[in-house]
């Protein structure tokens, strides 16, 4: 099955949209020819939770300080990656935001980057072991077919020569959406299933990634609201737990709103 439905089609849509539109305030604007597929590849995970390495690939534009960073003024958009050891801090790392605001990861890197809270999945049995190293994108990339055609393919050898057996996709931006449903179709294609989280259901539906969450949040803090671990543990935990017993192509609610708004007015964060 193919990682992007009518690649052709799409890229004649992009280059007129090109011609008469640039890119403003971080956003592609109304008439950016989103991704539209109809079907996605399909893997089931064939393992316990607890037997699992888990990758976790993240859109956030992380990447080492002192290292090169990503060129946020391309026009298509960066479309490389960065490979990056899991046992970083927050010290560590800088990101690269285009497309949405990085006031929550720069306060937290586990709003966007949550290695703390799958360590702790890690140490009591939610899952097997946490990949030594996750990969970075700065998932703002309007040329989606320059994208798919020559990162993935590059990205999915990678992923697949570390073994990882399932893997986490953590977007950003509106924009990030499509590059990581993306990103889960070629992988799921490759043997590798995944799980996208997601805070905007319209373009997590049009990308159609094989299986994703989704819950009312914000760009940004995808994997949870900045320094509020139990928020962020929630929406982990219910999300990688829709691995396992996941049949077929979904997106499915998450329930961790209502709670999460009590608790925040009790002040428990």
């Amino acid at each position: 099955m193919e990682t992007f439905e009518r690649i052709d089609d799409w890229r004649e849509r992009y280059q007129r949209w090109k011609r008469v539109n640039e890119l403003r305030d971080g956003d592609v604007g109304e008439h950016y020819p989103w991704v539209e597929n109809r079907h996605a590849p399909f893997k089931p995970l064939g393992r316990a939770l607890p037997m699992l390495n888990l990758g976790l690939i993240t859109s956030a534009g992380a990447y080492i300080d002192g290292t090169e960073g990503f060129d946020t003024t391309v026009p298509g958009g960066d479309a490389t990656y960065r490979e990056i050891p899991t046992l970083v801090t927050q010290d560590d790392l800088r990101f690269a935001a285009r497309g949405y605001d990085p006031a929550a990861v720069e306060a937290d890197m586990n709003a966007q980057v949550p290695l703390a809270r799958l360590y702790e999945f890690e140490g009591n049995g939610i899952i097997g072991q946490l990949n030594p190293v996750f990969w970075s994108l700065c998932g703002f990339i309007p040329s989606a077919a320059r994208f798919a055609s020559q990162t993935l393919p590059e990205l999915v050898e990678r992923v697949k020569r570390y073994n990882v057996q399932a893997a986490l996709l953590v977007p950003a931006s509106r924009l990030c959406h499509q590059t990581m449903g993306l990103a889960a179709r070629a992988l799921e294609a490759a043997g590798v299933p995944t799980m996208m989280l997601s805070v905007d259901r319209e373009t997590t539906e049009h990308v159609k990634p094989p299986r994703a969450v989704y819950y009312v949040g914000e760009f940004g803090s995808v994997s949870g609201r900045p320094n509020f671990s139990e928020h962020q543990r929630r929406i982990l935990d219910e999300a990688l737990r829709l691995l396992e017993p996941t049949d077929q192509v979904s997106i499915r609610k998450l329930n961790v709103e209502m709670e999460t708004l009590v608790e925040g007015q009790r002040g428990e964060r």
